[in-house]
């Protein structure tokens, strides 16, 4: 078995000539220590060009499942308690569940603490973010994951409205409607006859710089369908950024 590499259209791919009778193609998704990959076994009396031609031929499949994969989302366990890390906007705030007997709300803070150091008389004031939960004693987390999800809904409607009619009035487009919804494996999607945008719920905790890039992805759709290289053009004229906001989700 012979190992190779090819580069094509910017995608690195493992070329491997083995005793097998038909060429395949495989892709397989980042993990936390590795990359992006895409591998091809070939018969060994396989030329090279052959190989790039077959290879040429799938690159639009390729960067399908290249944009799936690296559109997954990974959500964090989390059992809602105190101290626990929640994100809103990109930004982390520290949760603080507070008991009473009234509805439930959530209202953000800022607090200034003062911390005298031991080694120096000076005072030094440490911010920090508060989201505070307010729920019934004895409240599950299944149900506070409720309020949590409910309020995140209603933020995101208050932002995404004005931010779709800024985007459409640049791009050139028109949506219908738009929605929002859990997804696990995606940001955002386009029913392309409808007209119809939908956004993760998990964008409430994404910085308006990622929820921007997702919603002008879905809006310039409407100007071509796939992830081609007019797609990208379109992505480069309306926002040129969107590489660094993309990268930016995908890190977080």
């Amino acid at each position: 078995m012979t190992k190779k590499q090819l580069e094509i259209d910017g995608i690195t791919i493992d070329v491997e000539k083995k005793k097998v009778k038909n060429m395949r193609l495989v892709v397989y998704p980042a993990t936390a220590n590795t990359p992006f990959r895409v591998r091809i076994s070939a018969p060994i009396a396989t030329s090279q060009e052959h190989i790039r031609i077959f290879i040429t031929s799938k690159i639009d499949w390729i960067k399908k499942h290249q944009q799936r994969f690296s559109e997954k989302i990974i959500q964090p366990k989390q059992v809602f308690s105190n101290d626990e890390i929640h994100y809103f906007q990109g930004v982390s705030y520290i949760l603080r569940i507070i008991e009473h007997n009234k509805v439930p709300k959530i209202i953000l803070t800022t607090e200034n603490i003062n911390i005298k150091t031991e080694s120096t008389e000076n005072i030094q004031i440490d911010t920090k973010k508060y989201l505070n939960l307010y729920v019934k004693p004895n409240t599950s987390a299944e149900i506070c994951q409720l309020i949590i999800n409910k309020w995140y809904r209603i933020q995101l409607e208050k932002i995404i409205k004005p931010l779709i009619e800024k985007w459409e009035a640049i791009i050139g487009v028109k949506s219908n409607e738009f929605r929002i919804k859990q997804m696990k494996t995606r940001w955002g999607t386009c029913n392309i006859q409808a007209k119809r945008i939908w956004l993760s719920l998990e964008l409430a905790k994404k910085s308006l710089n990622c929820l921007e890039y997702i919603i002008v992805h879905e809006l310039v759709h409407l100007l071509e369908r796939l992830h081609n290289a007019r797609f990208v053009g379109f992505m480069n004229k309306f926002m040129p950024n969107w590489k660094t906001y993309k990268k930016e989700l995908n890190e977080l």
